[in-house]
């Protein structure tokens, strides 16, 4: 079964950046779309950023993100990334990759997560 890596969170000062980084260990059938969630204690998890899989790349962002996160992949290295600048300590949150995917012509789609990774943004 694909598992997803995720690496890249610390303590950063409000302002900085941090870019999450979420390595898949194999490779699935088809990917409907990926994202970024977080979920801050005691809140629910929430879609950062989404993109969609195969060619097209749309993306589409959490209002509290405009302007400041990116979403982006590499399709060859099998990596889903998020750039994260102008960071606010509300952005403090465990941040989870999420693959929407077949992981065989035969399988229906599931979502797949990764184990999370701690951003804190403090001074």
């Amino acid at each position: 079964q694909v598992q997803l890596v995720e690496s890249g969170g610390g303590l950063v000062q409000p302002g900085g950046s941090l870019r999450l980084s979420c390595a898949a260990s194999g490779r699935f059938f088809s990917i409907n779309a990926m994202g970024w969630y977080r979920q801050a204690p005691g809140k629910e998890r929430e879609l950062v950023a989404a993109i969609s899989g195969g060619s097209g790349g749309r993306t589409n962002y959490a209002d509290s993100v405009k302007g400041r996160f990116t979403i982006s992949r590499d399709n060859a290295k099998n990596t889903l990334y998020l750039q994260m600048n102008s960071l606010k300590p509300e952005d403090t949150a465990v941040y989870y990759c999420n693959y929407n995917a077949r992981a065989s012509w035969s399988a229906l789609s599931a979502d797949y997560w990764g184990q999370g990774t701690q951003v804190i943004v403090s001074s």
